[in-house]
């Protein structure tokens, strides 16, 4: 049998064990992370020495070594930045010594030094790339290239110090060039990549700086730059080094750019065809570069770098040479021609559609050249379009003051006419027919032929301001191009060409208002157009036939010098219509929206209504006429509401006109109906609640009149009011109806209260002080005796009242 150790004593044991192991185990741990370090080390490359110092300590068994820093820079990188500094220093040195200590030599010693070291830096590089110190050498050779511009320095200011500055730029700098890209191309140096791209640098200027010197001009400077940028063009097409390609690259973009914006300047501030022509000849120079720059890209797209800018290149391209024609004409038409001018020679440009020989990418760029000409010439257009269009709204505020001189004034009554706006028909003219003719494209052309007739009708419009035709003229044109507008969207079925007719019709409606005649014959021209459009478009022309209905009502009214309020008798023809449309046209798409329309023209009349109350009473009886007609319809059965609530305002507007001050007549005719509606829900649904049924309709008359008999010193309203409240209350204690029970006892209560207050007040007076407070005793103590038999008559009472509906 085995000896079990007490509780006690077996825990001490345990705790011992535990303790001895985890000794061990910290031991053992130790131990392993000794030995991990240990063999690091010795897996390190003996090559590397340690860079711990003499006195440090070694590493005690069991640490972890630490990682070694990463170096923020590589070698080849600090090595660049080293030899960077060295050249630029050296560079620095020798402008120092040419520009200060070049006085102290005699010219011989002169011509020693520099060629010395001239000679000497442009050979170094040669040895140090047989030695394979490819960057050593590049720093070098650019030491000796900024030398070669120090000793040119030099030389004018010692040999040629009688040389002017732009002559002596243009040599040197022509032999600067050709002397380093000699230089890159010697057998030894070929592999540098420093002269060649700086030779191209040197060629920009020799041109430009010729033509300084011969006094050229500005058309020889910008000839100069062109030139330039030509050679740099070709130059980055045709070599395939990539150093000198990108500073070609840079080149021809920077240098075309500044001949082209000059060339451009020429243009546009040319004093006569001459000038004009020669500006156009410097800005076809910069077309057919950056054609030929955009050609060349998308035929070689792998070789060439930059082909995916021949789109952009193309699209320069087509505009350089719209400006450089238009230009040209420009100077020699009237300045009213200038836009239809440029537009012609940026629809030719479409003509790429039918050059199969041009590449797709070119092709694509002079396309959108053409496209941004027209969109430039369509916003030169929209000023004139914009006062055509809104210019009427001014006669909004001066109705039927005269007939103006012509369409013109008619439109600019307060507006200015914007200049050389003649040719702005033929411009948008000129614009839907390259839409209808010219886009074939199957995603765009039916965009195109939603645009075009959109374009057509601007030109129609303003045919008559831009004419200064009369103002009859006007009208006629422009309603004629509303109901060719018309026409046309509900042919094609598209609502969204609605938009341009419905936009005519509103102007061509203010336009009107010059005159009286004019104002009825137009509106109730546009009635009988959008109403006969309604066969097919019924849910935008029907509302919109409705108010322009609303419209000639108001004028009819106007004309017959009728008030607001016997007009808005007339405007209640227009809501009856929409009533019967919308009943005939049953569940189509424009029922709602005509709905919507005749309603809004009830309120219409009613607020032309509102001053005189006799005539708003009857304006509203009729809202609530065809509100009860419209609830006829099945679907349209909850506007019986808004009938009843039509006809109870038309019975208080008519009170009120009367000037009836007896609160029964206003609150009967609320109250009869609510209690004839609560007793037939109540025999349809038996459940219902009499606060639900009769609740409402017994209070709209018992409250007010309860607080009138309040006030009214006579006897009749208390007396006819608490017979009233007694009804009720015998009626709902018959029936067991909680609802006249309660309303018809508070009220006759409060009413009692009333009658009797003048006399309860007169006995308080007549009694003694002690009387009272000792009623009020006895009354407590008659309470306190008989708390549980009233506590079970009020629960008896409440309980009775509980079972009552």
């Amino acid at each position: 049998m085995t000896n079990t150790p007490p509780p006690a004593e077996e825990l001490r044991l345990i705790d011992a064990e535990l303790w001895q192991l985890d000794a061990r185990r910290t031991q053992l741990l130790t131990r392993r992370a000794w030995l991990v370090a240990a063999l690091q080390q010795l897996q390190a490359p003996q090559a590397r020495p340690s860079h711990r110092p003499q006195w440090q300590a070694p590493r005690p068994p069991g640490s972890t070594p630490a990682a070694a820093p990463r170096p923020d820079a590589s070698a080849p990188s600090v090595q660049n930045v080293l030899l960077i500094l060295g050249g630029t220093l050296l560079t620095v040195a020798a402008m120092v010594f040419t520009l200060v200590s070049w006085g102290h030599l005699a010219i011989t010693g002169r011509a020693l030094v520099l060629g010395a070291v001239t000679v000497a830096a442009l050979g170094s590089p040669l040895l140090l790339l047989k030695h394979g110190l490819r960057s050593t050498a590049e720093s070098v050779a650019g030491l000796g290239l900024a030398l070669t511009v120090l000793d040119a320095v030099a030389l004018h200011g010692a040999v040629f110090s009688e040389t002017a500055g732009a002559p002596y730029t243009a040599v040197v700098s022509a032999l600067l060039a050709g002397s380093w890209c000699a230089y890159g191309f010697l057998p030894g140096a070929d592999t540098l990549r420093l002269p060649r791209p700086a030779a191209v640098v040197a060629a920009q200027l020799p041109l430009f700086f010729w033509a300084i010197a011969a006094d050229a001009g500005s058309y020889g400077l910008t000839a100069a730059l062109l030139v330039t940028a030509v050679s740099d063009t070709v130059l980055a097409l045709r070599v395939t080094r990539r150093s000198v390609r990108v500073i070609a690259t840079i080149g021809a973009y920077g240098v075309g750019a500044a001949g082209t914006l000059a060339a451009g300047w020429l243009t546009w501030t040319a004093s006569g065809p001459s000038a004009a022509a020669r500006a156009a000849a410097l800005l076809l120079l910069a077309s057919a570069i950056a054609l030929g720059a955009a050609w060349q890209g998308s035929r070689t797209p792998t070789r060439v770098p930059g082909a995916e800018h021949s789109l952009g290149l193309a699209l320069t391209a087509g505009l350089l040479t719209v400006a450089a024609l238009g230009g040209v004409a420009r100077s020699a038409l009237p300045a009213v021609w200038t836009v239809p001018v440029h537009l012609a020679f940026g629809i030719a440009l479409l003509a790429a559609l039918r050059a199969d020989r041009l590449p797709e990418t070119v092709r694509r760029g002079l396309l959108w050249a053409s496209g941004a000409v027209q969109a430039l010439s369509l916003l030169w257009t929209l000023p004139v379009v914009g006062v055509v269009v809104l210019g009427p709204l001014s006669w909004a505020s001066q109705a039927w003051t005269g007939t103006p001189p012509d369409a013109r004034a008619a439109v600019t009554a307060n507006l200015t006419w914007p200049p050389y706006a003649g040719t702005v028909p033929l411009v948008l003219a000129a614009l839907a027919g390259v839409l209808f003719l010219a886009v074939r494209d199957t995603t765009w052309r039916p965009r195109a032929l939603t645009a075009a007739p959109i374009l057509v009708w601007s030109a129609l419009l303003t045919v008559p301001a831009v004419l200064e035709l009369p103002y009859a003229a006007g009208l006629l044109i422009q309603g004629a191009t509303t109901a060719g507008a018309l026409a046309v969207a509900v042919w094609r079925s598209r609502p969204v060409e609605l938009v341009p007719a419905l936009v005519a019709s509103a102007s061509l409606a203010l336009l009107s208002l010059a005159t009286q005649p004019a104002t009825l014959v137009t509106l109730g021209a546009l009635v009988v157009l959008f109403a006969a459009a309604s066969w097919r478009a019924a849910a935008v022309t029907a509302p919109t036939a409705l108010g322009y209905a609303v419209a000639l009502a108001c004028a009819t009214g106007a004309a017959a010098d009728w008030s607001a309020p016997h007009t808005a008798l007339l405007v209640l023809t227009v809501p009856a219509a929409a009533a019967l449309l919308a009943w005939r046209l049953g569940d189509s798409p424009a029922t709602v929206p005509i709905e919507v329309t005749g309603a809004a023209t009830a309120l219409v009349a009613i607020g032309m209504a509102v001053t005189d109350l006799p005539m708003l009473a009857l304006v509203l009886a009729l809202c609530a006429v065809i509100s009860a007609g419209t609830a006829i319809r099945e679907d349209r059965r909850p506007l019986g509401y808004a009938a009843a609530a039509l006809f109870l305002l038309a019975t208080w507007v008519r009170l009120a006109a009367w000037e009836v001050g007896t609160p029964e007549a206003y609150t009967l005719p609320v109250t009869i109906p609510a209690l004839l509606v609560g007793h037939l829900r109540r025999r349809r649904v038996p459940e219902t609640s009499s606060w639900t049924a009769y609740g409402p309709g017994l209070a709209a008359t018992l409250l007010p009149s309860l607080v009138t008999a309040w006030g009214d010193p006579d006897w009749t309203r208390p007396l006819l009011l608490g017979l009233a409240a007694l009804s009720l209350t015998l009626m709902g204690g018959g029936y067991s109806l909680q609802a006249p029970l309660v309303l018809g006892g508070s009220v006759l209560t409060l009413d009692a209260l009333h009658e009797l207050a003048p006399y309860i007040v007169q006995m308080a007076d007549a009694l003694p002080r002690w009387v009272p407070p000792a009623l009020a005793g006895l009354l407590l103590l008659a309470l306190g005796a008989t708390y549980e038999r009233r506590i079970r008559d009020v629960r008896r009472m409440r309980d009775i009242l509980g079972r009552m509906s």
